[in-house]
């Protein structure tokens, strides 16, 4: 994965919330998949062979979409393998480092991660709307976004991925997120080149579509 879209990343990425839009409910599924507790205690113990290591950071990957939804003690497990790691970026970066669902997860929430950071960036939310009074609904949005383009327009993408993560319908939750990443640079290039926020924008969205669909053809 590339470096730039990681350094942007705000430190919150296991702690996301549903916004307003998506109030927080019940949902069954990541705790049935878990995180060995005697696999994640020999990982923070730096005991794991490179194939043991495989299968906890799918495991990993399995739990991190909705992870707020998570019982208390799948938490604690999740927050020793990151704290063991060094901090959310480095867990990315080790996801990042096993092919399959670890990588292209990793790269997802990436997405995920700038997507909420610039949702309520006003120079964006505006390039948005002049490229939607244009376009309307985008290829491979058309079931995704809200009639208006507001402050929550990105963080409800966002979550629309995480959510079909979560439901283990990650072909889904990919061709959303490529999909998003051509709408997003399509409609900054048309924004004013002084923006630093929307320049930025564009450099990580043409970053996040390599990256994501390098993943998703090795997966």
């Amino acid at each position: 994965m590339h470096d730039k879209p990681l350094s942007k990343l705000a430190g919150h990425l296991l702690r996301r919330l549903p916004g307003a839009s998506h109030p927080a409910r019940h949902h069954a599924g990541p705790d049935r998949f878990g995180l060995e507790e005697e696999k994640v205690l020999r990982f923070t113990e730096d005991r794991l062979d490179p194939a043991e290591e495989g299968r906890l950071a799918e495991e990993v990957a399995a739990v991190l979409p909705l992870g707020w939804s998570l019982s208390p003690r799948a938490k604690e497990r999740l927050h020793a393998v990151t704290e063991h790691l060094g901090g959310e970026r480095q867990l990315l970066e080790w996801l990042d480092r096993h092919p399959g669902l670890p990588r292209l997860t990793a790269r997802l929430v990436a997405l995920m991660g700038t997507l909420d950071r610039y949702s309520d960036d006003a120079e964006v939310v505006e390039a948005l709307r002049a490229s939607r009074a244009e376009d309307p609904f985008p290829a491979g949005l058309e079931n995704v976004l809200p009639p208006g383009t507001s402050e929550e327009t990105l963080s409800d993408v966002s979550y629309r991925i995480d959510e079909l993560l979560f439901e283990r319908q990650t072909q889904d939750a990919t061709r959303l997120a490529l999909a998003t990443t051509d709408w997003l640079r399509d409609a900054t290039r048309s924004s004013a080149p002084s923006s630093s926020g929307i320049s930025e924008m564009r450099e990580l969205m043409t970053h996040l579509r390599k990256d994501i669909g390098e993943a998703d053809a090795a997966a």
